[in-house]
């Protein structure tokens, strides 16, 4: 049943992300989570069974609205005539402590325009994170800490 749930899950994230509400592409949106699914399943720890539907919905809008901000962020600080940047690259503390969440973290980070997962730590307790602009770091690990690892850590309870 959980499966049947994620599979439509990933079918309705694959309508949104391809923009084409059709029979044909939902139908489509299916068999890819199905195979996805397939695929990844074996990979997954048996504690991962416990996921809250709800607040991974929660983390998924959370990762919407900051892929929309960010987007428009560097769209404007593009076509500004003169760009006044600071990138750099910065330490994150990790307080997720499982390969999985880490990794879903590193992949948000990165996903997010304007910020790039770089490196994970030997002892997976710091990821190196690359910001377009690095200005202020440690409002970017609050936000960080505030935002994806907390909804991670709601939607994947140990």
């Amino acid at each position: 049943m959980k499966s049947a749930i994620v599979v439509i899950l990933l079918a309705g994230i694959w309508t949104a992300v391809t923009g084409s509400a059709t029979l044909a592409n939902l139908i489509l949106g299916l068999a890819v989570g199905a195979l996805a699914l397939a695929l990844v399943r074996e990979t997954i720890p048996p504690d991962y069974s416990r996921v809250r539907p709800v607040k991974l919905i929660l983390l998924a809008g959370l990762f919407f609205r900051e892929l929309a901000l960010s987007a428009i962020r560097v769209a404007i600080l593009v076509v500004q005539p003169k760009m006044v940047l600071k990138p750099g690259i910065f330490a994150y503390p990790l307080t997720l402590t499982r390969d999985f969440e880490i990794t879903l973290l590193a992949n948000l980070i990165t996903l997010t325009p304007g910020t790039l997962t770089v490196d994970v730590s030997p002892d997976h307790k710091t990821l190196y994170i690359h910001a377009l602009d690095c200005a202020d770091p440690a409002a970017i690990r609050r936000d960080i800490a505030s935002g994806f690892e907390r909804r991670i850590r709601e939607a994947f309870p140990a």
